[in-house]
């Protein structure tokens, strides 16, 4: 350790400076006693004083380790990482801005090697300085002077003796300074410089880092000075380091650290975060509710008075009902209300001009700015609803459903669309039964008195209902208003023409069938609900009576038949027969009821049984030859089964060919009697008697075939019996089907006629032997060529001269050829006509052509136009080839057939 005369003891990092002019006047004096090199730190515990205020990322001191062979690498930690960091050259930094408190703050630096983990710890403790107090301007214009430790080696001894670091205060410089730059700060000197020429540097953000050339210092006389006005807005302090060698450029002594604080000065306003703030407040809230916070910033350092803001309020509008409902926490911006009366219904928003100063609000000193406050002021339920009119009145006719019979008005002074402004109604009395229901409409907030039961005139013709409205949410506390509102509704019932209703209805008769036609059957009549209506008697009708069977008196609604009754009857289901009959009045406008009748019909004993099936099929044989029947009843118990069969006496063959067993009530087995009956179709009649009482029987007849069967008892000769059997609708059917048959093939024989026509007459009456015609499409013609038609193309210049062509053989003929016939004789035209006679030449000629029999087209074939026979042209075939065909043998085309001849004789028949 290390001692210090002429100043009180204190511990110091190492590479420090010392500022000596502001703490003693004599030089100071240090002995260090003898040490050996151990790695780690050189004391446990590491004093050094800073500034009270601390500022984020600003340089408090430098911590040294020592490394004996320095090839180590040291990782620095702190133990409080949220208030100090230590970088790799050991300077310690602040991470966050903070006052120090009066008792010194203690943090460990820790630095372990990165290779073997080993650890090395070292206490530190900060003591912040007294608070500053300013110097007269006589003594700012002192220049303090800085001297570096010095070192003293003992030749006796390896080891030498070195004096410990100091602690340099950190240099206070106000922002904004005015100069004149470059304006002088501290001088640094060794005392080594009496013996050496010395160089002096410094080094850091400011001197020879960004920003560079802030700081200067004269390397001959180590004059440090700043060279222009500091902002402590941008950067708040300056860590340097200032460096002393000799001319050679070897280091003298060991670099010393100089802190340069920026003092603030109050050059900022304070800002509002935002220059609109919005606040509610509910109305009738008491004094001291809270309301808002409106915050405002300050560049300059906050732990001064620079940075220090109130907060006022410069003014409130509306200024009803008091002028000073707000006040606000002039140190955090809090605004809370200060009296009462706060009503929505009255005002609405209040305005607030509020101004922050700094300077702790000196109105001298301190800079300001204004921001806008708006308070609205929110609505709560302190006004329930309040109906327009004590009575309201309304009216319904009788027997209609969900329509709206009155509307109630109320009014609402709460702001409109909220639960404090929605209206419910509800009836207190006047409708026991139910009969009215009150909607609210959301848009008006009316009450709708809606029905929703039928109401009978006859019954209520007035009602009179209490109702009431009050708010979705209950009053608020202390309002003097009752919660809700009364009002009567008187609504009038308006009595209208009613339809008459049949009682009972339905009406049940019930009645055994067999009723004849004249009969009178029961009464149905209805009844008129209007009985204050002056009305005519009812007028009865038939609506609906499926079999007809029915009538009604329009008078008296007495029914009576019109036929018989049957049970049986398609229109009957499970014994029950529905007919419909209306009732009409007179009234305006006429209505009318149904009522239905239902008959019920017992059944009767009208109906004999019959066999089933009607055909059935046995072997000639004795056996097998059973046939099972069944006997088939419309009728009921007790009119139906069990039922006898038997064979009736005549003819004698029946009995003598055939025997009928009952095998159950239905039932009964129908077999031959002898050993061989012919295969044929025989009638069976079958006598089959009901239980009815009296018995119903009948007689039906059962065709049989009787065919010829294999061992199984399957008919071989079915087929047989079945064709030799046919009726006479299966015969008629199958002569229909031939007919059409035959139909059908005489209409597909003349549609193929009337096609052969059709081709033919399409096609040119040519030689056979001319045509060379195979798989050619013919599309049409437009009439013969030159030399094939034989035109005369004298007719183009004289066609007056034109002579008859020679009649050519009919068979060769072509149709679209000219016919042969006397030709009319066309106006010949004067060699120097007149311009007026073109008109009357053009017209004669058209009428001579229109009477000529010989002008193309002919035979409905399109014919451009006469060229004549013959041509003056020639034949291309005198037209040479470069290549001759004749050299090609044609010969094969022979062996093509008829149609490919004539070619054969022309390119392969030789000169000829």
């Amino acid at each position: 350790m290390c001692r210090v005369a002429g100043a009180p003891p204190r511990i110091l990092p190492p590479l420090a400076l010392m500022l000596l002019a502001a703490l003693q006047q004599a030089p100071i004096k240090a002995t260090c006693e003898d040490m050996s090199c151990k790695t780690g730190f050189p004391e446990d515990v590491h004093s050094a004083v800073v500034s009270r205020s601390v500022h984020g990322g600003q340089p408090l001191l430098n911590v040294r380790f020592r490394s004996c062979d320095g090839n180590k690498k040291i990782h620095f930690g702190s133990s409080e990482p949220e208030d100090f960091r230590v970088g790799e050259d050991g300077v310690v930094y602040a991470e966050r801005s903070f006052q120090l408190s009066a008792e010194p703050t203690e943090f460990v630096v820790s630095a372990q090697d990165k290779e073997t983990q080993q650890e090395w710890q070292m206490r530190v403790k900060l003591t912040p300085e007294p608070a500053f107090t300013g110097a007269s301007e006589k003594d700012q214009r002192k220049i303090e002077e800085i001297i570096f430790p010095w070192q003293q080696f003992k030749h006796s001894s390896p080891l030498k003796r070195q004096k410990r670091d100091w602690v340099i205060p950190p240099i206070n410089l106000p922002e904004n300074s005015k100069g004149p730059f470059p304006q002088e700060l501290v001088r640094i000197r060794s005392d080594r410089d009496k013996s050496l020429s010395l160089r002096y540097s410094v080094t850091g953000p400011g001197a020879d880092q960004p920003p560079t050339g802030i700081f200067i210092i004269n390397p001959i006389s180590g004059q440090l000075s700043v060279t222009k006005p500091l902002d402590r807005e941008q950067i708040a302090s300056f860590h340097l380091r200032a460096h002393a060698v000799d001319v050679n450029g070897n280091q003298v002594e060991n670099p010393i650290d100089i802190v340069i604080n920026v003092i603030d000065m109050n050059d900022n306003r304070p800002e509002f975060l935002h220059q609109v703030w919005n606040g509610t407040v509910p109305e009738g809230s008491k004094p001291g509710t809270y309301v808002m916070t409106v915050t405002a910033i300050d560049a300059d350092d906050p732990n001064t008075q620079n940075g220090m803001l109130r907060y006022r309020i410069l003014s409130q509008a509306p200024s009803s009902p008091s002028p000073n409902m707000f006040t606000i926490n002039n140190e955090t911006g809090d605004i809370i209300t200060v009296a009462a009366g706060l009503d929505r219904e009255k005002v609405q928003q209040y305005t607030l001009i509020i101004q922050a100063t700094d300077m702790e609000g000196n109105p001298t000193y301190g800079l300001s700015n204004t921001a806008t406050a708006v308070i609205a002021v929110t609505d709560v339920n302190d006004n329930p609803p309040e109906f327009t009119a004590m009575t309201f009145y309304g009216e319904v006719p009788e027997n209609r459903m969900d329509v709206i019979v009155a509307n109630l008005t109320v009014t609402d002074k709460d702001q409109p669309h909220t639960p404090a402004w929605n209206a419910m109604y509800r009836m207190t009395g006047g409708d026991p039964t139910g009969r009215f229901t009150i909607l609210t409409d959301p848009n008006s907030n009316d009450g709708l008195v809606t029905v929703v039961k039928p109401i009978d005139f006859e019954t209520n013709r007035m009602f009179v209902l209490t109702v009431a409205a009050e708010n979705q949410v209950p009053l608020a506390k202390g309002i003097q208003h009752p919660p809700q509102s009364t009002a009567t509704v008187s609504i009038t019932v308006i009595d209208v023409n009613e339809s008459p209703y049949f009682v009972p209805n339905p009406k049940l008769v019930r009645q055994e069938e067999g009723l004849m036609a004249g009969s009178m059957l029961t009464t149905f009549t209805a009844q008129d609900p209007d009985r204050y209506m002056q009305q005519t008697s009812l007028r009865y009708s038939k609506l609906s009576d499926p079999a007809n069977w029915l009538k009604i008196d329009p008078v008296n609604g007495q029914i009576t038949t019109t036929a018989v009754l049957d049970r049986e009857s398609i229109y009957v289901q499970n014994n029950m027969y529905n007919a419909t009959f209306l009732a009409s009045d007179n009234g305006i406008p006429p209505m009318s009821g149904t009522g239905t009748l239902q008959i019920y019909l017992l059944d009767i004993n009208d109906n004999a049984p019959q066999v089933h099936p009607k055909e059935a099929t046995t072997c000639e044989t004795l056996q097998p030859n059973a046939i099972n029947i069944t006997a088939v009843d419309p009728d009921i118990d007790p009119n139906a089964g069990p039922f006898a069969f038997e064979l009736p006496d005549t003819p004698a063959s029946i009995k003598r060919n055939w025997t009928i067993v009952r095998i159950s009530g239905d039932h009964a087995q129908l077999s031959l009697r002898i050993r061989f009956l012919e295969a044929g179709i025989y009638d069976v009649p079958i006598v089959i008697t009901d239980s009815g009482n009296p018995h119903a029987s009948s007689t039906s007849l059962l065709k049989v075939k009787v065919c010829q069967c294999d061992l199984n008892g399957d008919c071989t000769d079915v087929d047989r019996i079945v064709g030799a059997g046919l009726g006479t609708g299966a015969i008629i059917a199958i002569l229909l089907c031939i007919i059409i048959l035959l139909i059908l093939v005489l209409m597909f024989v003349v549609w193929m006629k009337r096609r052969d026509k059709e081709r033919q007459a399409k096609q040119l009456l040519i030689d056979p032997e001319d045509d060379v015609r195979d798989n050619i499409l013919k599309y049409d013609e437009e009439g013969g060529g030159e030399e094939d038609q034989d035109y005369d193309l004298s007719q183009l210049q004289q066609p007056d001269t034109v002579e008859p062509d020679a009649i050519k053989p009919v068979g060769i003929r072509r149709l679209d050829e000219r016919p042969i016939h006397a030709e009319p004789q066309y106006p010949v035209r004067s060699a120097a006509p007149h311009p007026g006679d073109i008109g009357d030449f053009i017209n004669e000629g058209l009428k001579a052509a229109d009477n000529d029999p010989t002008a193309p087209p002919y035979d409905s074939l399109l014919v451009f136009d006469y060229e004549g026979s013959g041509s003056t042209a020639g034949s291309l075939s005198s037209l040479n080839s470069s290549s001759s065909g004749g050299e090609q043998d044609y010969d094969y085309l022979n062996d093509w057939g008829p149609r490919f001849k004539k070619l054969a004789d022309m390119y392969g028949g030789g000169d000829d």
